[in-house]
């Protein structure tokens, strides 16, 4: 396995994709009539019909970039949707689905789509009043700025579980969210200025659901959203919202966390008091400035920028195209870019923090939750890290010092836990949330592939989970090597497993035994959920709850780690990952050069 293929391995799981198909043939009995316009769709791979790249909003384009997302027009006409819509603008990377030459900009503005999978019947059968299906709507991962919704199949869920699966696109990167004064002026509304597009596009997104999956068979009344990773954080996001009150009544959060960027340093320069994000709008500006020319360097691009009006920095903005807007970010690997996100604007999120107003009762949105994490998340990153695995020949992988990636992985993975899973979840036990069910995500029963232990080495890692969920592992060939003849009877079993509790929490608000009853019950928590095969225990309750503190508490008693040097060095990776935490709460002699 090269180096590309493990960064293959890693991104494609967090982000998903699927088999190239046959072109699509419409099924004229798919034909269904929304509020939105008649549509006619496909019979997919699991034999669902799949209705592909329905627009919900207007195209953000023009006047309508870095605005909130406005509802589509309708249409009369019956409207053929049998491919998936255009990714939102990103850097390529064909584990996103975009391929190009690397670090090139692909993508369209004109991107706020989204994909129906049903179970296939007649016009004359689709369930309606009290038949209607819970619906499932899916928020994919990709850290907001890479990712995009046709990956994931949701065919076999939607068939297997009789339930609507709903897939969305919504704008990413800093068309998904960016703060700049100059974009506050006349005309807007505290949406518009709220710089939380990525969020509001979700939200519209749900107001779509609202309005026209019942002629799908699904159940406005009972909608679940669901993500894993970013949209993980954005299913906080949206627990969060006053704007999407009412829009749903389920959640779950697979791998999520709750960081949100400080408002003033996502638009203020990095030499500014406070200093602002080294992604900021300011500091953004400063480069476009510089990259057209239109100043030599940053001292020139501050001068000018300072001599212009706010109206003319908003022109300005909006004449970039997504291209030139992009280029001024350096990914930092296979198409991801850091962009500040998740604005406490007090408006689409509020100003208070997400712990505290999870912790009261009119600071979320009062539905029940379903949280997990993976039990080793953060084996996925530190595989592609050369101080923890050496490629020798560029070709065989193997751990520099197994105690050493074990510990590592373990206490950043705990912190993950606790800041993902069990602080969220108690906040909102706290705050009255009606039912909070805890998950750990425990397979690892990936092969040995050329003395390579990949059971060890990545494990339960970040984003397995998802085929599970979705039952569908044809991820491509770098995946091959993980999902394999031997393993798959158990993990097929699992898969199942996971579908039937992930349904019945979206059917009844609890996953109980399952939608079938035959699985053992799941307990509200802090309790949680082991989902594993029979070779790793089976499905079980377990209990731990962790915080910040405890996390770092633990790392001085490891001992894996052999001298103060190592705990040192693990201690400062958990203050860096850390939400509440700081420097501070290092030992003295381990501060210097820890994260502040």
């Amino acid at each position: 396995m090269t180096r590309p293929a493990t960064a293959a391995l890693a991104l494609t799981l967090v982000l998903g994709c699927t088999t190239p198909q046959p072109p699509p043939e419409a099924d004229p009995a798919s034909r269904r009539d929304p509020e939105a316009g008649p549509v006619v769709g496909k019979v997919g791979r699991y034999g669902e019909h799949a209705w592909l790249g329905i627009p919900y909003a207007q195209a953000p384009i023009g006047d309508l970039r870095w605005r909130a997302p406005r509802p589509a027009a309708s249409w009369s006409d019956v409207r053929e949707t049998l491919a998936v819509g255009s990714p939102c603008p990103q850097y390529t990377s064909r584990f996103a689905g975009v391929e190009g030459p690397e670090g090139t900009v692909v993508g369209d503005e004109d991107c706020l789509s989204l994909n129906v999978y049903a179970p296939r019947v007649a016009p004359g059968d689709v369930p309606s009043g009290d038949a209607r299906l819970p619906v499932m709507v899916w928020i994919h991962g990709g850290g907001n700025v890479i990712g995009h919704a046709g990956f994931y199949d949701g065919g076999n869920l939607a068939v297997t579980e009789n339930v609507v699966v709903v897939a969305v696109n919504y704008r990413l990167g800093p068309l998904g969210w960016l703060r700049h004064a100059a974009l506050r002026g006349d005309g807007t509304t505290p949406e518009d200025r709220s710089g939380n597009y990525g969020t509001l596009d979700v939200i519209r997104a749900l107001g779509w659901v609202r309005d026209n999956v019942a002629a799908f068979g699904g159940d406005p009344g009972n909608v679940t959203v669901f993500g894993e990773s970013a949209g993980g954080r954005d299913v906080y996001a949206l627990l969060q919202s006053p704007l999407a009150r009412g829009l749903f009544h389920r959640a779950i959060v697979q791998s999520g966390g709750l960081r949100q960027a400080d408002l003033v340093a996502a638009e203020s320069p990095t030499d500014a008091v406070p200093p602002g994000d080294a992604d900021s709008s300011g500091e953004v500006l400063l480069r476009l400035l510089q990259r057209d020319g239109t100043a030599s360097d940053r001292d020139a691009a501050k001068a000018h920028a300072a001599g212009m009006s706010s109206e003319e920095i908003e022109r300005y903005l909006r004449g970039k195209s997504a291209q030139e807007l992009l280029a001024v970010y350096d990914p930092v690997r296979a198409g991801l870019i850091r962009v500040p996100q998740m604005f406490p604007d007090g408006t689409v999120l509020p100003a208070e923090d997400a712990l505290e107003s999870f912790a009261h009762a009119d600071g979320h949105a009062g539905v029940p939750v379903m949280i997990g994490t993976n039990r080793d998340e953060e084996k996925l990153f530190l595989f592609a890290d050369p101080s923890h695995v050496d490629y020798r020949l560029w070709i065989l992988p193997r751990l520099v010092d197994a105690e050493r990636y074990d510990a590592m992985s373990e206490h950043v993975t705990r912190l993950w836990k606790a800041i993902g899973a069990d602080e969220p979840a108690a906040a909102l036990a706290r705050g009255g949330a009606p039912g909070v069910y805890l998950y750990r995500f425990d397979w690892d029963e990936e092969p040995t592939v050329a003395g390579a232990d990949l059971g060890r080495m990545l494990g339960a890692a970040h984003a397995f989970e998802i085929p599970f969920v979705f039952g569908h592992f044809d991820l491509g060939p770098e995946i091959n090597a993980i999902f394999t003849d031997e393993n798959e009877p158990a993990r097929r079993v699992l898969a199942a497993q996971m579908m039937s509790y992930w349904a019945e929490f979206a059917r009844t608000g609890k996953p109980g035994r399952g939608t079938r009853g035959d699985l053992p019950a799941w307990e509200p928590g802090p309790r949680f959920m082991v989902l594993d095969t029979a070779a790793g225990g089976g499905l079980r309750m377990a209990e731990e709850s962790l915080t910040e503190e405890a996390v770092l508490a633990a790392i001085p008693r490891d001992a894996r780690l052999r001298d103060d040097e190592e705990r040192c060095r693990v201690a400062r990776e958990v203050i860096a990952r850390a939400s509440r935490l700081d420097a501070s709460a290092l030992d003295p002699s381990c501060r210097s050069g820890a994260a502040s």
